[in-house]
């Protein structure tokens, strides 16, 4: 008689059962509850498969249970792939050049429509031919454009109307090396024949002052009287008044000058000790200006005007100020807002102007005054400066040839 359960077998008969009683070769395991799943029995961890018509109920081929460690999820747990660095900083890197890139066109199309191209050179008559390398004519007017009479009282400028040149440079940016040469403006000049572009009257060649002849017929004129007086091609033309000088060196925070004496001068304001000073828009303003207390009077003058000009160039191109949009963008637009150029500048050739600018600051290259015979009284009384005609026709010679200047100015 078996004494066990209906459907039951002694492990002797070597059936497939939970309790295998002492005769087992292996303990018995835990008899383990299935848990219901959406309706459906799930094998619990640990415990085998039954096959289907077993006496666990289970259907047969279907498989319950987690994959490896026992999960009850089904299905073996996929590994999480390993960030790809190089791709994503290649992303990065496209991304942020295409910023760089729209910025970039963007910024150049700003500044380009906001240039002044106001002068037409193509209306100056009987011009010279073109030489080696590139020359600009650089004015500062006496302009009170924009001013307002707050802005006239700090800056000591007075309500003059109309406009004359305070200051004027030939820049040449040539194969050896680049050369600033101040056109002193009580010059005596022959100003040629000309054809006004305001009044369209034929103006007679006359003997005057260099700076009369912007007075007399503006840019073109001027352009046309260093032209016939040097013989050398004016390819580009920029012009800046007191407002827009003082505004751009402003926007800069300033620019770093260093006297050796101390200078002092009521008509212009200038008021500087010895040492390194950093001026502002006024104070910049009132030392280029300063010509009675400067050291060899009106031609001192012009070279405290290169040197500040120089200076201002280089602050202009320093990383502090190419890199810093809060400082780049107001620069831009306050010098793009007040200078005036030819209808034939582009914003490069602007940049290169200015860059040739810094070079002189750093020793690279040559500044002089032009070569003077001396002063003398001109017909009226007026006193005048008469050039050095032969230093001049050699020095003109070696800018419009590309050589290395050899000539010494005053």
């Amino acid at each position: 008689m078996n004494d066990w359960p209906e459907g039951w077998s002694s492990s002797r008969d070597g059936g497939d059962r939970y309790g295998r009683g002492a005769y087992s070769p292996q303990p018995e395991g835990a008899r383990a509850m299935p848990t219901v799943r959406h309706g459906r029995p799930t094998q619990a961890p640990g415990v085998p498969q039954q096959a289907a018509g077993g006496h666990d109920g289970f259907s047969h081929g279907t498989v319950y249970g987690g994959g490896r460690g026992g999960g009850s999820d089904g299905g073996r747990a996929e590994a999480q792939p390993r960030p790809n660095w190089g791709r994503r900083i290649k992303l990065t890197a496209l991304a942020l050049a295409v910023v760089l890139l729209v910025t970039g066109v963007a910024t150049y199309f700003w500044a380009d429509g906001k240039m002044r191209r106001e002068v037409d050179l193509a209306k100056v008559e009987d011009r010279p031919s073109s030489g080696e390398g590139t020359t600009y004519l650089i004015v500062g007017s006496d302009s009170r454009e924009g001013l307002s009479r707050e802005d006239q009282k700090r800056l000591r400028t007075g309500s003059t109307e109309g406009k004359r040149t305070d200051s004027m440079m030939l820049l040449h940016r040539g194969p050896n090396g680049n050369t600033m040469v101040s056109l002193p403006r009580d010059s005596w000049v022959t100003i040629p024949e000309f054809t006004g572009s305001s009044s369209g009257k034929r103006i007679p060649a006359q003997q005057q002052k260099l700076n009369a002849a912007f007075s007399i017929e503006g840019p073109e004129l001027l352009v046309r009287t260093v032209e016939y007086n040097t013989g050398l091609r004016i390819d580009h033309y920029a012009e800046i008044g007191f407002g827009g000088f003082a505004g751009l060196v402003d926007s800069l925070g300033g620019v770093e000058m260093c006297f050796d004496k101390a200078v002092k001068d009521k008509n212009s304001g200038a008021d500087f000790q010895p040492g390194c000073h950093r001026l502002d828009g006024a104070e910049s303003l009132a030392f280029v200006r300063n010509r009675y207390n400067a050291e060899g009077g009106d031609l001192g003058r012009t070279k405290n005007q290169q040197k500040f000009l120089a200076a201002l160039a280089n602050e202009s191109a320093t990383p502090s100020t190419v890199l810093n949009p809060f400082r780049l963008y107001p620069t831009m637009g306050a010098g793009l807002d007040s200078l005036i150029v030819d209808k034939d500048m582009s914003l490069y050739e602007l940049a290169r102007m200015f860059w040739a600018m810094k070079g002189l600051s750093g020793g690279d290259g040559t500044q002089m005054n032009m070569p003077l015979a001396g002063p003398f009284t001109a017909p009226g009384g007026q006193s005048a400066l008469k050039w050095d005609m032969p230093r001049v026709k050699q020095l003109m010679e070696q800018l419009r040839n590309g050589d290395k200047v050899t000539v010494k100015g005053d």
